[in-house]
């Protein structure tokens, strides 16, 4: 008889099970336990507009999201045509990611302990980034603060956005979320 052992929580999952809920609950005065806030998925977005000129740097951008985040990101493309910008309805200007489950309480533990405090000349995140369901989103300016990424292997250095979904009803349940996560320091 072989035993084979279940795979373990990430860890700040497992830290949000056993202190973090219990302490929200009492702190936002929630009379229920399945009232209390989570993550519920991480939504990464990289937009890269100067793929109207050149093609290539949509592979680049799959490239660097699919080795940050472990997962095949799907091309986005664009929904109508302007003029303007040489944009055509149809073609490819990014590319995005949607983690959920284990991936994403795993990125998010990334997230906070290794990638934000790599981000140069750091002055904190906005508060005024919630969206008015607890949901926060920011941008980051280039992809080299996640250590996964070869600093000699990239072509060219890359924004994108990083939204962070939760099942807050407000932006102070969610701040209240973020915070008992350790996002307390970054929200200036």
């Amino acid at each position: 008889m072989s035993s084979v052992d279940a795979p373990s929580r990430p860890r700040l999952k497992e830290r949000y099970l056993s202190e973090i809920r219990a302490a929200l609950q009492a702190d936002l005065g929630l009379g229920n336990v399945m009232e209390v806030p989570r993550l519920e998925k991480v939504v990464l977005n990289m937009g890269v507009g100067r793929a109207t000129q050149q093609a290539s740097l949509i592979e680049g951008a799959q490239r660097d999201l699919e080795i940050i985040t472990g997962q095949k990101p799907i091309v986005t493309r664009a929904k109508q045509s302007i003029a303007g910008f040489k944009l055509r309805e149809g073609q490819a200007i990014g590319a995005k990611v949607t983690l959920r489950g284990d991936r994403a309480w795993e990125f998010f533990d990334r997230l906070i302990s290794l990638a934000i405090p790599r981000i140069r000349d750091f002055r904190g995140l906005s508060p005024r980034s919630f969206d008015g369901r607890g949901n926060y989103t920011f941008g980051v300016t280039e992809q080299l603060i996640f250590p996964e990424i070869d600093y000699d292997k990239i072509d060219t250095t890359r924004g994108m956005d990083i939204t962070i979904v939760t099942t807050a009803r407000t932006d102070e349940e969610g701040r209240a979320l973020l915070a008992a996560f350790g996002f307390r320091q970054e929200i200036r």
